[in-house]
């Protein structure tokens, strides 16, 4: 349970990497379209508006709102397994600061400035990950008798 543990919490580690890559894929493609003459208003948005990276905010989306939370979820139930020393600790903190995170994603929309906040928890969760991940890396140690010379 400590290896599955372990692999989980880099999963969401790296999926923190892979939501940075998506959305700057995302706003750079954006950003190039605009400047190639393309205009986004209101109807656009509605439209099936096409440039390169588009799909970057479908997948920080779709990732961001289920496989991330979902392996949250996952390293909190087998931390309850894995026994180690404040694992349940951290990966409570990881799912709280996820849920956290997919709240303010979803507020930020309407309150743009919390996407600050937002960026700024992705961090957080990527060093808890980490943190927690080399926790269940560190064998336990145990107190041999040592020999009498």
């Amino acid at each position: 349970m400590q290896t599955t543990y372990r692999v989980l919490a880099w999963i969401l580690a790296l999926e923190v990497v892979v939501q940075a890559a998506a959305i700057a894929w995302a706003l750079f493609g954006l950003s190039a379209w605009i400047q190639g003459g393309g205009v986004l208003d209101q109807a656009s948005m509605e439209s099936d508006v096409q440039f390169d990276g588009v799909v970057g905010f479908m997948v920080h989306g779709m990732n961001g709102t289920i496989i991330v939370p979902a392996v949250a979820l996952l390293l909190l139930i087998v931390s309850f397994f894995a026994k180690l020393p404040r694992g349940v600790t951290f990966a409570a903190a990881l799912f709280v600061m996820v849920v956290a995170q997919v709240l303010l994603g979803i507020v930020s929309h309407s309150v743009p400035a919390l996407g600050m906040l937002h960026g700024a928890l992705a961090l957080g969760i990527l060093v808890t990950a980490v943190l927690s991940a080399r926790l269940a890396g560190v064998p336990r140690t145990t107190r041999e008798p040592v020999p009498a010379a």
